[in-house]
């Protein structure tokens, strides 16, 4: 783990008030009613005032909304979703197999049953040691004195896990079993390295090395799933850009080696266990500076080290690529998965971490901001098929720990008097693992927010495999903001406190079902007569906006080229969270070839989103006229046209 970074300038900790973790409510979207259907809805609040604390339901109703409205579209479909969750290492194990049995219970229940709990769904797990172990030192499952080798393997062991590690991710897997197990080594047993040491140096570059390294990971994967826990994805080094670990396991793997390493692993592994995939990379969304800054003289530092593998001879064995969130934004996902849209796209590490003079609000607030921004939300709408923390559970001090990172936090925190904590983790984790079902799959929601903080409303929205439907919405602002949630010609509206966290829950229902059908224009171009980029127009993004720049007044104009003669009968002009940027007026004119207008429709808008009935309608080019006076400007997020 690269630590040395600021979270967006948040403090990102995680010291929450104290909690009973089994006190979670339930999660259910309710059975189908034959009045109109209602959303469940669960909070979060920075100061702690509400804890995943389930609120009255709410009603869909018909009409329109002034407000800024997240438009919910169930048939524009994106990834599937794996699950949500942390690692039970070394360090977490330790923790919480100390507990008496009755609390050890309770935090597990806390943590993976769905009902009594948040539900984890996704642990990435360890392969040997990591600089959170309790150990006195670092180890792998096959040591051997210095200057000694191991090629069969005869030392190998898991023997070290089957103390408390095993039994903890079994108890795990009996209480959801539809958990999601990753796996991931730190470094390769000393004796296959360069250096002969865990810390730092790289995997010998020899086909017999790479060969025994690739067997022992295949004896990994079979030492678990014989003891209960079937391994479903690997990868096959954490972090291997991070070329100097402080004091703890960390192996410089350059591309060349990653892909030799997967090229030997993908035959066996598909012959000893054919249901674990290969994930690559597993490292930040950009190269940190330090790695950088310590690639060796004359390398090339391969900041494009996950394109490279996957363009290479390995992509065949490989599922798709792991990311963590120490360098980098998340926007790095949907720019790998535009340039190889068949492979996956994991998000696997992220701890949350404070500084020595913060306050105990100021962690919390600053954990749970950063997190539902840039990790509930930000990485799922960038391709995401897991949000993963780092230790499920750890000490207030942060440990324990050998070298590494010493500020880092758990979901949970084991207190000095013996009681247990839930922090910010365990509720950004929650808020997803406790609604999003593994199978479920992301779909389109409009989001106003980003993940460098622009205090607007951003989202996510998913359908699980039962047909239920499941939002997570942030409000990045420090104050109360109020939104509207459609999904087809229902809605309802909603506030939530500055800096909150929300889940709303609904079942399937006829009643939600849009009879529309939005248009695609990817391919769609625009023009503005003023004010800023009109790409924003159409972009599909509407965290991005056109703006006239000044205020309203006749005349100014939008336009777009839909490429083709197009058949519709709606237009949407969204002004987002721009609040009062709406036109004061408007006239709608059509054209098939830019030339000859006709109007179709004229009005004046009153709220946030407006959407226009214009008949029924073939033209290639669309121009919306401002009519109205106002001293706000006028913008647009998005233009979306329906038929």
């Amino acid at each position: 783990m690269t630590r040395n970074r600021a979270l967006a300038g948040a403090a990102a900790g995680s010291l929450a008030a104290a909690l009973t973790l089994s006190a979670v409510a339930p999660a259910t979207a309710g059975p189908p009613s034959e009045g109109p259907p209602q959303a469940q809805v669960w909070v979060t609040t920075p100061d702690r005032a509400e804890l995943l604390h389930h609120r009255a339901p709410v009603s869909f109703t018909a009409g329109t909304s002034d407000l800024p409205t997240i438009e919910v579209d169930p048939d524009a479909t994106y990834q599937t979703m794996d699950g949500f969750g942390a690692s039970i290492t070394d360090s977490s194990a330790s923790l919480i197999a100390a507990l008496d049995p009755a609390g050890r219970d309770s935090v597990m229940r806390s943590l993976f049953d769905a009902q009594d709990g948040i539900g984890v769904s996704f642990l990435r797990q360890p392969v040997g040691s990591s600089d959170f172990t309790a150990a006195a030192t670092h180890w792998t499952y096959d040591d051997v004195a210095p200057g000694e080798t191991d090629l069969a393997l005869e030392h190998f062991s898991v023997a070290h896990d089957e103390a408390q590690i095993l039994p903890l991710l079994r108890q795990a897997k009996a209480l959801n079993p539809g958990l999601t197990v990753m796996a991931t080594p730190w470094s390769p047993p000393a004796w296959m390295k360069t250096g002969d040491s865990l810390i730092g140096g790289r995997l010998k570059d020899d086909p017999v090395t790479i060969d025994a390294y690739a067997r022992y990971l295949v004896r990994f994967v079979e030492a678990y799933a014989a003891a209960g826990v079937p391994v479903d994805y690997l990868s096959v080094q954490n972090e291997p850009q991070n070329r100097t670990p402080s004091g703890y396991p960390g192996t410089d793997m350059p591309v060349a080696t990653e892909v030799a390493v997967i090229n030997a692993l993908g035959p066996m592994l598909r012959e000893a266990s054919p249901h674990t995939r290969i994930l690559a990379y597993d490292h930040n969304w950009a190269e940190h500076p330090n790695d950088i800054a310590n690639t060796p003289p004359g390398e090339d530092p391969a900041t494009d080290y996950p394109y490279q593998v996957l363009a290479s001879s390995a992509a065949k064995w490989v599922a798709g690529t792991a990311y963590h969130c120490y360098s980098g934004d998340p926007s790095a996902q949907t720019a790998l998965h535009d340039k190889f849209p068949n492979k996956g796209i994991w998000f696997t590490e992220c701890s949350g971490s404070h500084g020595e003079n913060d306050t105990p609000d100021q962690v919390f607030r600053g954990t749970l901001t950063w997190h539902a921004r840039t990790l509930a939300i930000g990485t799922t709408r960038n391709w995401a098929k897991s949000v993963v923390n780092w230790n499920i559970a750890l000490r207030e001090d942060g440990g324990p720990h050998l070298g590494g990172c010493g500020t880092c936090d758990g979901l949970v925190t084991m207190l000095a008097d013996g009681t247990v904590r839930a922090d910010a983790q365990y509720y950004t984790i929650g808020h997803l693992s406790k609604f999003v079902k593994p199978g479920a799959v992301r779909i389109g929601s409009t989001s106003f927010g980003t993940t460098g903080w622009n205090g607007q409303i951003m989202d996510v929205a998913f359908r699980n495999p039962d047909g239920s439907m499941a939002l997570v919405v942030h409000n990045e602002n420090d104050d109360p903001r109020s939104f509207a949630v459609a999904v087809g010609g229902q809605r309802f509206e909603y506030e939530l406190p500055g800096g909150a966290l929300a889940t709303f829950v609904w079942p399937a229902s006829a009643q939600l079902r849009d009879a529309r059908t939005p248009l695609d224009l990817s391919a769609a171009t625009a023009t503005a007569s003023t004010g800023g980029d009109p790409a924003a127009l159409v972009d599909g993004d509407a965290s991005t906006r056109w703006t006239s720049g000044a205020a309203q007044t006749p005349g100014q104009q939008i336009q777009v080229d839909l490429g083709g003669a197009t058949h519709f009968d709606q237009v949407a002009l969204d002004s987002g969270g721009n609040l009062g940027d709406y036109a004061r007026g408007y006239r709608v004119e059509v054209s098939k070839d830019g030339t000859a207008w006709r109007t179709v429709a004229e009005g004046a808008a009153t709220g946030q989103l407006t959407t226009i009935d214009v008949g029924q309608v073939t033209a290639r080019y669309v121009r919306i006229t401002q009519t109205g006076t106002a001293s706000a400007w006028w913008s647009v997020s998005d233009l979306r046209l329906y038929r």
